[in-house]
């Protein structure tokens, strides 16, 4: 089981970046990205469903953030715009082979590696 998320980068303020995660040697139904901002706990960001229904945000993003699924190519992808410096955080895709309907870390059994994006006022 493998996720690779890509795509973090550095960004003026107001701008924009997608994240990629792709998934390969498992069968999953639910996933979610998470960010760690540094000195801070790991927190919920969006999740989705690989059918890609049940989209849910954090507050936080809300209106600025989507997630959405390519089944044809096995990824999941947060579209991050008008990006803001409180957005600076490591970003984790993960994933799990049930749906819970809910947004805890726990929720999620598998995770891949960060990636980090940094946004500049």
């Amino acid at each position: 089981v493998q996720l690779q998320a890509s795509g973090g980068g550095l960004v003026q303020a107001g701008g924009s970046l997608r994240l990629s995660c792709q998934v390969s040697g498992g069968t999953f139904v639910q996933f979610g990205w998470f960010r760690q901002a540094p000195g801070k706990d790991r927190e919920f960001v969006a999740s989705i469903t690989w059918t890609g229904i049940h989209p849910y945000y954090a507050d936080s993003v809300k209106g600025r953030f989507t997630i959405s699924s390519d089944n044809a190519k096995n990824t999941v992808y947060l579209q991050m715009n008008s990006l803001k410096p409180e957005d600076t955080a490591v970003h984790f895709c993960a994933a799990d082979r049930y749906y819970s309907g809910n947004h805890s870390q726990a929720d999620f059994g598998s995770w891949g590696q960060g990636t980090l994006v940094t946004v500049s006022s």
